[in-house]
């Protein structure tokens, strides 16, 4: 089979997996659910042995002071979350407003309620941690409007499923893309947009954990240009189906440095800290250090 009808075919029978997935985890209530999930993130952590590798990788360089028994151990029960957030967000089509008030704590919105009264709308920085997709629909179902920033997937239907369960929540979507424009006018009109900006890149080496990490400076750009405040928000797992979604203050840039940069550094930060409360739930199997080793700064 030549590259291209295969690439075609394995797009096609991951869209299809991705359907028939979510017609099996409708059908389970959210505790099951997550049970089901945390069972594949226990699969996948053994048979993705690269995926299991990077993790650890990261792991090393993040955390030298731990033994690899807990870098180990870390890395089975970040599989096991991501195997539990996939299963939710599966189900999350039947996920009403006030099943989400019920099941996700929003704390400390006042941050948003502030940054909102300036009237150059507000920044959402978080990162792909404890369950960044729920935290979306809980603060549409909280009443404000938010648009996510998101990588489209490789495959167009695959893709198109997936925006139609966000979008069946309440969330606007803009393709990372092509998305400048389109965050500009969010801002105008005074709304939230949301930013994952911890995966990685070449726009600029700065920490996290300590190691020069390549890094987008998209946020802290559009922060220059536009004034619009950037709040941290992270919505961490704190139980079966239940979450603690919680807003931080809004950022100031690290003095010393030019205000992109400055901006930049007091991100990584941020989601660090977050991290270092939870480590299990970021994404450690995400080659995050990938541009720093082939720059040589690692």
């Amino acid at each position: 089979m030549s590259s291209p009808r295969k690439k075609q075919l394995e797009k096609r029978l991951g869209y299809l997996g991705f359907a028939m997935a979510e017609k099996a985890f409708l059908r389970k209530d959210p505790i099951r659910a997550e049970r089901s999930g945390m069972r594949l993130g226990n699969l996948t952590f053994k048979v993705m042995k690269k995926r299991r590798n990077v993790a650890l990788a990261n792991l090393r360089l993040a955390f030298p002071e731990k033994t690899e028994e807990e870098r180990l151990a870390i890395a089975q029960e970040c599989f096991r979350h991501f195997g539990r957030i996939f299963a939710d967000f599966l189900r999350s089509s039947q996920r009403t407003d006030e099943e989400m008030r019920q099941t996700t704590r929003l704390t400390d919105m006042r941050y948003f309620d502030e940054a909102l009264k300036e009237g150059k709308g507000a920044i959402l920085i978080t990162g792909h941690f404890g369950n960044w997709e729920r935290a979306a629909h809980a603060i549409v179902a909280a009443g404000y409007k938010v648009t996510v920033v998101a990588r489209d997937a490789n495959d167009g239907d695959l893709n198109q499923a997936v925006m139609k369960i966000r979008e069946k929540q309440g969330i606007q979507v803009l393709s990372r893309g092509s998305a400048a424009r389109g965050i500009f006018t969010k801002l105008k009109k005074n709304e939230i947009v949301a930013i994952l900006p911890d995966q990685n890149s070449s726009d600029i080496f700065v920490p996290f954990f300590g190691r020069p990490c390549g890094t987008v400076t998209g946020p802290a750009a559009i922060h220059a240009r536009t004034g619009a405040p950037i709040i941290p928000f992270f919505c961490k797992r704190v139980g079966p189906n239940q979450y603690d979604a919680r807003a931080y203050p809004p950022l100031k840039p690290l003095e010393g440095y030019e205000p992109v940069e400055g901006m930049t550094r007091a991100i990584n930060n941020a989601i660090e800290a977050a991290i270092r409360e939870t480590p299990e739930q970021w994404l450690w199997f995400h080659d995050r250090w990938k541009s720093a080793r082939k720059a040589g700064l690692l």
